[in-house]
């Protein structure tokens, strides 16, 4: 049975779709008051790879009415030269959000950038401002792959107050997100890592399972509940017997399928919807950066 035919499947196009189609109506009002959203890309050196997701962006976001600009700095950039072009673009009320495409040359330190970027255009949420807002249940401006793969459990209808739910990995901008994303609606949260003694009995009780370790086929059927919803959020390239490259995921999907009520395909699950929840988060920067322009503007017009 394929794809499109189980239902089993939670497929993300459909869900990325409405998201789209909501920040277009917003994008478009905030346009014709004066405030249209616009998304720089940063992208260090040349890197093949990153083409086809800066393309996506471009496309995503000219659907959904928000302008996108490409930002190509070379390879031997200093961290401290792209610092000062971030603060730049933090400092121009014309950029709404700010993307910094990965990976970047080993000699600039990726949470630097981040941290350099304001947390009013941080639209991909990963300022450590945006992380430990998350902590407080300020949950609108999260980490795009976290908020999507919460987004897909949704989709399956389930009640998550008391929900039982595992995630294997816990990296800070995944896994860890997850979790406090899913305790804000109730549910009871188990982390698993590199560390947990038996990473199998505690998914075999999930009621949902989510998986982000980059580690190809590692959740087998014997490891999930029947019925649970699974959410694969890796991405893995592996050599078929054929001797070609194809895409899978961090659950054996075929296995997996005959017993999860609901699981998401690789590719065609959580992608889609990660780059739908940057352009949401992108009218979310825009309202905030628009509260505080308001704030500012009525204040300074009080003091004279």
């Amino acid at each position: 049975m394929s794809v499109s035919d189980d239902t089993r499947y939670l497929k993300g196009g459909p869900v990325a779709q409405r998201i789209i189609a909501s920040v277009r109506e917003q994008a478009e009002a905030a346009a014709a008051d004066g405030f249209p959203p616009k998304l720089v890309s940063i992208t260090v050196g040349d890197v093949a790879a990153v083409g086809v997701y800066v393309r996506n962006q471009r496309a995503k976001a000219e659907l959904a009415g928000i302008d996108f600009e490409e930002r190509n700095f070379p390879a031997d950039l200093t961290a401290a030269e792209l610092e000062a072009a971030i603060h730049g673009m933090n400092a121009d009320p014309r950029v709404t959000g700010i993307i910094i495409q990965r990976p970047v040359p080993a000699h600039i330190p990726i949470k630097a950038l981040q941290a350099a970027i304001h947390p009013l255009k941080d639209v991909e949420g990963m300022h450590p401002a945006s992380i430990g807002n998350i902590v407080y249940n300020e949950l609108d401006l999260a980490p795009c792959t976290a908020a999507a793969s919460v987004e897909l459990l949704k989709e399956t209808g389930l009640d998550l107050k008391g929900l039982e739910v595992v995630i294997v990995g816990h990296s800070e901008i995944v896994g860890k997100p997850i979790a406090f994303l899913l305790m804000s609606e109730g549910a009871t949260v188990t982390v698993c890592h590199h560390m947990t003694r038996s990473v199998a009995a505690h998914a075999r009780r999930a009621d949902a399972l989510f998986v982000a370790v980059g580690k190809p086929r590692l959740i087998k059927a014997d490891m999930v509940k029947p019925g649970a919803a699974v959410i694969d959020i890796g991405i893995n390239a592996e050599i078929g017997p054929d001797g070609k490259s194809r895409i899978v995921g961090d659950v054996d999907t075929e296995s997996v399928r005959q017993v999860a009520s609901w699981i998401t395909p690789v590719p065609g699950g959580v992608g889609p919807i990660t780059v739908a929840i940057l352009l949401r988060n992108t009218m979310v920067a825009l309202n905030r950066q628009r509260a505080r322009y308001q704030s500012t503007y009525a204040t300074e017009i009080a003091a004279e």
